[in-house]
């Protein structure tokens, strides 16, 4: 195991062990602990009460940040030309359809989105290979197959994710930057949050959320009372 600087041990003393804070308290920590020397993302870990493996109990989701996730998110609109002064407008960073999908097909995948129409996605399906283990595959679930592209182009750039539980039944996701302030930072973890509480399966029992952990790209993760979420 590495050895901690010192500045890493300062912030580990800042967090008490075996506490749950409130997710106010999180927020303000969170910033206090991180060292890093550029804009780190915090990220919000919630360890769900749900079996992956079974269908009716995989969690999937879309949430649209008050204050945005602070990142600058490269948009590609496969559309067709009626919907691209629409997409342009919306602020997307690449507009087109053949060219790209022959780019895409040559292993070029430098986007964090894409959005499509359902029409379109014959033509998408063959991309698969491409996009698939690159989470960049358009999905009507996420919002990302819509007959209006540029309404979604808009909400993307504005804050909107996608988020899916992993196999392990946690949900992790960014919900800002360490320079939000502490206030900002909870209430996009809070609507990310009661999303996620909103979503839970009927066929889910026992204990729903068994934990929530906020944290920064180099820090520590920090326990939060679920709680002082839900109320």
């Amino acid at each position: 195991m590495s050895k901690l600087t010192k500045n890493q041990r300062l912030a580990l003393e800042k967090i008490e062990a075996g506490k749950a804070y409130s997710l106010a308290e999180a927020s303000a920590l969170v910033k206090e602990i991180t060292n890093a020397k550029f804009d780190a993302s915090v990220d919000v870990d919630v360890r769900l009460g749900v079996d992956p493996r079974k269908a009716n109990q995989m969690v999937r989701g879309v949430v649209s940040l008050p204050n945005g996730t602070g990142k600058q998110v490269r948009v590609l609109a496969l559309c067709t030309p009626d919907q691209e002064a629409a997409a342009k407008e919306a602020g997307a960073d690449y507009v087109g359809l053949d060219e790209y999908i022959e780019k895409i097909k040559g292993g070029w995948t430098d986007v964090d989105v894409i959005i499509t129409q359902p029409a379109i996605m014959g033509k998408i399906g063959a991309l698969g290979r491409v996009l698939g283990p690159r989470g960049l595959m358009p999905n009507p679930k996420s919002g990302t197959v819509t007959t209006e592209v540029g309404k979604a182009v808009k909400e993307v750039k504005q804050g909107k994710i996608d988020f899916k539980v992993d196999k392990y039944g946690i949900v992790h996701t960014s919900v800002g930057k360490v320079s939000f302030t502490a206030e900002q930072i909870a209430q996009n973890a809070k609507e990310f949050i009661t999303t996620l509480i909103k979503l839970k399966p009927t066929t889910a029992k026992g204990t729903y959320v068994k934990s929530i952990y906020l944290s920064s790209t180099m820090s520590a993760g920090i326990k939060i009372d679920p709680k002082t979420v839900e109320d």
